[in-house]
């Protein structure tokens, strides 16, 4: 479905509501067959499949002098949590300022986490930039983690993702991901699944396709490598344009659908050498864990080698955060903290993972690729969770 120019109207509702009663299912399939959710659905449904889109580009833009570069960021800027530190940088910061497109993950709607903001048009008013928006999630709860001790209530109570532009954006559409485990199942439910949002960007150097994608980060290699494939299902039946995909992609090598899966995994990374994995495979999913993934964008014709940092971390586990051991400890058991701390303290107690990639077809890079980290603002507090990461390209002409 093609989203025309959708105001944030369309994600009114009054779910809350009904949040206590929804609190009590265990599973989705247990959810759906409730009075309460066929009472809810179509709102429900309405929301999951809303795309709203708005214009905050000035018109002199869309008349800048004719660029042959195309400049892109991609970021998962943690729900938008430290807000003013994001513009800040969005705005100011050499490497980040000034982009012609942003793809960026993990933005909230009237979250209590984020104050209440509605992220995406907060940020497209802000930097005066187009923005298209995408739910994935209704969170019945403030979040998980740190985020569940937050101040005040859920307004909206929506999670999504979202892309920017100085240029018009056209044929714009999401497509729905199923999800890698049940997500009324664990400490923060939620109704939803993640969606990839797709655009044709009409920029000064010609028409090429744009794509966010978050990739699921509480499920398996195989699903991961699934998600993808229905991206790239979905892009194969587009007329031909250039295409930049980029976003949170979560290659964290493991299987994460629970924690069992997860901490079988864990040992089996001991067992092949902590310094080994965290040097070899960690910051290169693509080596050994994710190829099924990586190697299904290089048979549809995607390059992603040469459009990326080869190596470096974008997201970084120290034992020291007290946030990020308190978020790791709702669905990691205690005891297995001192086998996490122990592996992480033979790499010096710091460790760094590649989960956010570009790929590319029928486009050439321009200079390097960056990978943007020691992003804080001015009390030093991080602005995210990820690095962003950053590509110049022009477009191939066919």
């Amino acid at each position: 479905m093609i989203a025309e120019k959708n105001s944030p109207e369309i994600l009114d509702h009054d779910l809350n509501q009904y949040f206590p009663e929804l609190l009590k299912f265990n599973s989705i399939e247990e959810t759906e067959k409730s009075a309460v959710y066929e009472k809810i659905k179509p709102t429900v449904e309405r929301i999951l499949n809303a795309v709203v889109r708005e214009d905050f580009s000035p018109k002199s833009e869309f008349q800048s002098p004719k660029s042959k570069v195309v400049s892109t960021i991609a970021w998962n800027i943690e729900r938008g949590n430290i807000y003013e530190g994001i513009v800040d940088a969005l705005k100011n910061h050499e490497k980040l300022k000034d982009k012609d497109v942003y793809l960026l993950t993990e933005l909230d709607y009237g979250m209590a986490r984020s104050k209440n903001r509605f992220v995406a048009q907060d940020l497209a008013k802000e930097l005066k930039l187009n923005y298209v928006f995408a739910p994935v999630y209704i969170a019945l709860q403030k979040g998980s983690g740190v985020e569940s001790e937050m101040d005040g209530e859920n307004t909206k109570s929506i999670h999504g993702l979202a892309m920017f532009s100085k240029y018009p954006m056209k044929n714009v559409h999401a497509v729905a991901l199923p999800n890698g485990k049940d997500k009324m199942w664990g400490k923060e439910k939620r109704l939803g699944y993640l969606r990839a949002i797709i655009a044709d960007i009409e920029h000064p150097a010609g028409d090429f396709r744009a794509v966010t994608i978050h990739l699921d980060a509480h499920s398996s290699r195989k699903h991961r490598h699934v998600q993808m494939k229905i991206i790239l299902d979905a892009l194969d039946k587009l007329p031909k344009l250039p295409v930049i995909l980029g976003g949170d992609w979560n290659t964290t090598t493991y299987n994460a659908q629970t924690a069992n899966h997860a901490i079988a995994g864990y040992f089996w990374r001991v067992m092949m050498g902590v310094k080994n994995v965290v040097k070899n495979h960690l910051p290169h999913p693509d080596r050994h864990f994710e190829k099924g993934l990586f190697g299904e964008l290089e048979q549809r014709g995607f390059e992603y080698k040469k459009f990326n940092e080869s190596g470096a971390g974008t997201l970084h586990y120290d034992i020291e955060s007290i946030e990020k051991n308190t978020n790791l400890a709702d669905w990691v058991p205690a005891w297995c903290f001192p086998f996490i701390f122990w592996a992480a303290q033979r790499v010096g107690g710091k460790v760094s993972g590649r989960l956010d990639w570009f790929a590319g077809k029928d486009i050439e890079i321009k200079g390097n690729p960056t990978t943007i980290g020691d992003l804080k603002d001015e009390t030093g507090t991080p602005l995210s969770d990820h690095d962003a990461i950053g590509l110049d390209f022009m477009l191939l002409k066919s």
